[in-house]
């Protein structure tokens, strides 16, 4: 039988003295008995385009030999077909990989040289592997695995799995965030229509917006389609970076995990990280920079729009606030009312406890809607639409009208307001609390400035009143409880003459008038307020110019990006931690810490998308996760699911019913459950050295600080809400404070490429139980080389590694991505698709070598010039 399909082949180039090596995994359909002969060949390639080779010599052996051997292991010569000379030397171990769930044992021979420790590596994972379980395989598709064996420095031997798979969420959270980007722009479409009628330059205003939001949802609708019609790889590959189609989709999402056998521990050990290209907007491109810089350009424009436009400027801040409460209002009502709804069904067919719990709810509920209502912003924005509607006048206008003027020729008063088409006066925003001052809003005739607070509080009272009712029955029930404990509430009101007396056929009726008065008065306040906000998003949006749609759909294609990687990298750290009490202790009471390392540097096009990860980082803080129980085990049914609007996001992520049923109270009742991004970026190529010689690295250095300061205070959290206990056992026990202070003191220090700060901020993310991720421009060179060193140095730092194999360990786990001719060469191969846009950047990569002297680097400088002026001329 033929097993070279189960070999990995590996070409050494460029020496005398080429070491070799293979893993051979002997198929279960290909018997092998103690007699068997296995004969291994050598060939020398003369030419790799053609495949054209020619054999250099052979050995071979039998299995009861290498059984019966020393160690299990065959040293070997390879003799020419003649038998006349021997070219080399083979080395054969029996790999004895470990117990799995049915018993059996898997064995791995193996053609390893001393140098070499790659002991075998399949393009898929085994069914028994807890590592490609049910619950794995549903998310995490097409996995690579190798395993590697390595010495300790008592001698003995580890195992080490290392695992790569793709992540089916790469596009079904991308397909089903545009799905909800398309819902929420129709909505908003139907908000502005509600507004009613406007003036004629409202209403113009409007028309505009509303085409805005419609040709947004065109493009989007398209792009799903296309989507829809994907095939293939559950990834998108750094080459198709560029096309428009798939810009909502992350580049080379992957996850890693190294699972380390090491005879001084009875458990295994593993480590996960989720590799993926920085989320960023390539295929809009970043001549003007990215989304950090775009969005302060766009805030300082919009301020000159809102007077061209007559509209009120509202800050960032208030906008925000405007977005909050829409969607407090869309949540609370419909809630609102079921609770009313069921507190009259509850009070006509259950004891009086159950009725006081449906109550507390309503309180509750009814209480932050008012909270969130009282807003200052709400009643400011109240005011100005009237003003936008058909033929209102302003105070000072009324005024005018109604008594002779003097002075018919003198200037018009600085306080009259129009928002009409025929006036080109605004109102005048004075401070943050109150957007308009008092003596500028505009006043109808027929307006009274205190009606919204008198229709907001009335809500407050329809509830006071409920409360008291209920309370008065409470009353009842506790003054015939001795005689009556378990009657329902008709028969305590019915045994009992308080003063006043109520009967079965009252006290229905009565509390039925009281809730239904305040589901009218809710109903009301809602309406008033979704009015009154949409105003003032319609007034953004008026602000907005073209460059407002663009960015929009820019921070939706980021934000969509690094939501498909938080996401894969909660589910596989929830996977990992099922059994782990203190992990889903700390999980529900702080939730994680998801730790971003990009390496991108602060130089030409990687400052846009640094800028653009920046600000798709910190839209996260805006999502949390809730775990519910699946309908079933099927693949389908395990998916993770998104629902929310673009200021808040809900991932749902299912488990089968014995996992969910053994989670604690807290998750399985739906408790959210927050993640906490953080982001820390350090350049490390011949870019980021022009960036620190000759550019500007400010950008670094405030992401760094900001988000040191965010994880400082996570860190804070943990400690005094989570044990010690609950935090993952290392083998260097050195303390999270520590960690810490010492990260602050690199942020601050200014040195040039202090990965120092990628080192401890990964050290201290393992440390917390947190999600570790790695990025660079495409997830391939610089982060596989970061991953690689990670691995290697956990190894010597937590499993003892020989310091004679680090070296060793470190070229084993990169050679194949040299044998695969994934890195073929340093000139920037993730340039990709994109080198024909760039036909002149090829020239600047030398700088790194010409750094050393100044004289060489004038020289280049001149070289350069004279290249670009011969090319160009």
């Amino acid at each position: 039988m033929d097993l070279s399909s189960s070999c990995w082949r590996l070409r050494c180039w460029g020496t005398r003295e080429p070491v070799f090596l293979t893993g051979v995994s002997v198929p279960p359909d290909c018997p092998v008995y103690s007699e068997t002969l296995i004969k291994l060949s050598v060939y020398g390639v003369s030419d790799g385009h053609q495949q054209t080779s020619n054999i250099l010599g052979s050995s071979s052996f039998s299995v009861t030999d290498l059984l019966q051997s020393k160690d299990q292991q065959l040293s070997l010569s390879l003799r020419t077909a003649d038998d006349s000379d021997t070219v080399g030397t083979v080395v054969v171990s029996r790999i004895k990989m470990g117990e799995i769930e049915d018993g059996e044992v898997d064995h791995f021979t193996t053609d390893m040289h001393q140098k070499c420790t790659l002991v075998y590596e399949s393009s898929h994972g085994s069914v028994n592997d807890k590592d490609n379980g049910p619950i794995m395989n549903a998310v995490f598709k097409n996995a690579v695995c190798k395993v590697y064996r390595f010495q300790t420095v008592d001698s003995k031997w580890m195992l080490v799995r290392e695992q790569m798979a793709e992540c089916t969420l790469s596009f079904s959270i991308p397909k089903q965030l545009i799905a909800l980007y398309i819902q929420e722009d129709t909505c908003r479409i139907q908000e502005l229509k509600d507004l009613g009628e406007l003036s004629p330059h409202w209403d113009n205003l409007r028309k505009d917006v509303i085409s805005r939001y419609d040709q947004i949802i065109k493009e989007y609708q398209d792009t799903l389609a296309e989507l829809e019609k994907h095939t293939g790889p559950s990834f998108k590959p750094s080459c198709s970076k560029a096309q428009k189609y798939l810009e909502f989709v992350p580049i080379n999402l992957h996850t890693q995990r190294m699972r380390v056998t090491c005879p001084r521990k009875t458990a295994d050990s593993f480590y996960d990280v989720v590799t993926v290209g920085a989320p960023a907007a390539h295929s809009q491109g970043f001549k003007n920079g990215g989304l950090q810089k775009l969005l302060s350009k766009y805030e300082s424009e919009k301020k000159s729009h809102s007077t061209a436009y007559q509209c009120i400027y509202y800050p960032p801040e208030q906008t925000a606030k405007a977005r909050e409460i829409l969607c407090v209002v869309s949540q609370l009502q419909p809630h609102i009312s079921a609770l009313a709804d069921q507190l009259l069904q509850t009070a006509q067919q259950s004891p009086i406890q159950p009725l006081r719990d449906v109550l507390k709810s309503l309180e509750e509920k009814t209480k932050q809607f008012v909270h969130a209502l009282k807003d200052e912003l709400v009643k400011s924005a109240l005011l100005a639409l009237h003003a936008a509607r058909p033929g209102y006048v302003s105070k000072s206008q009324g005024s005018a009208r109604s008594s002779p003027d003097p002075h018919p020729s003198a200037a018009p008063k600085p306080h009259s307001v129009c928002n009409n088409l025929d006036d080109s006066q605004t109102p005048q925003r004075e401070s943050q609390a109150s957007p308009v001052r008092s003596d500028s809003i505009p006043h109808h005739k027929e307006y009274d400035e205190e009606e919204w607070d008198r229709v907001w509080v009335s809500v407050a009272k329809s509830l006071n009143c409920v409360i008291a009712l209920v309370d008065k029955l409470q009353e009842q029930d506790n003054n015939n409880q001795e005689s009556a404990p378990a009657h329902t509430l008709a028969d305590v009101i019915t045994s009992h003459s308080p003063d006043p007396p109520m009967t079965t056929a009252v006290w229905p009726d009565q509390l039925g008038v009281l809730v239904q008065s305040l589901k009218e008065c809710v109903a009301e306040v809602a309406e008033r307020a979704r009015r009154s906000v949409s105003f003032v998003l319609l007034q953004e949006a008026a602000c907005s110019t073209a460059q407002g749609l663009q960015l929009q759909q820019r921070r939706d294609a980021v934000s969509s990006q690094a939501l498909a990687a938080l996401a894969c990298g909660f589910v596989m750290r929830l996977y990992a931690g099922l059994e782990d009490k203190g992990f889903l202790r700390q999980l529900h009471a702080v939730g994680l810490v998801a730790q971003f390392e990009s390496l991108l540097s602060t130089y030409s096009e990687e400052i846009g998308m640094l800028e653009d990860m920046e600000v798709g980082i910190s839209d996260l803080h805006r999502v949390t996760f809730r775990i519910t129980e699946a309908a079933s085990e099927e693949a389908v049914s395990l998916q993770p699911s998104v629902s929310g609007r673009r200021d808040h996001y809900t991932v749902e992520v299912p488990l089968p019913h014995h996992a969910f049923q053994a989670l604690p109270d807290e998750l399985r009742q739906g408790k959210p459950l927050r993640v906490l991004p953080v982001l820390f970026n350090v350049g490390i190529n011949e870019q980021q050295t022009i960036a620190e010689r000759f550019g500007d690295i400010s950008l670094q250095e405030r992401i760094n600080q900001k988000n040191f300061e965010i994880l400082e205070g996570y860190y804070k959290s943990l400690t005094s809400t989570v044990p010690s206990e609950c935090l993952p056992r290392f083998q260097t026990q050195t303390d999270i404070k520590e960690l810490l202070d010492t990260l602050g003191q690199n942020v601050v220090t200014k040195k040039r490429k202090n990965v120092e700060i990628l080192w401890l901020a990964g050290m201290i993310c393992r440390r917390m139980n947190g999600i570790r991720f790695t990025s660079c421009k495409s997830a391939k060179d610089r982060t596989s080389m970061s991953v690689t060193l990670e691995q290697c140095s956990l190894l010597r730092d937590e499993h003892l590694l020989n310091k004679d194999y680090f070296v060793r360990a470190l070229d084993c786990m990169r050679s194949g991505l040299l044998a695969q001719g994934e890195v073929a060469q340093w000139d920037d191969p993730e340039v990709g698709s994109d080198a024909n846009n760039k036909p002149a950047s090829r020239h600047f990569y030398p700088i790194a070598l010409l750094l050393v002297s100044s004289h060489l680097l004038v020289v280049w400088l001149i070289l350069s010039l004279v290249f670009l002026l011969a090319k160009y001329q």
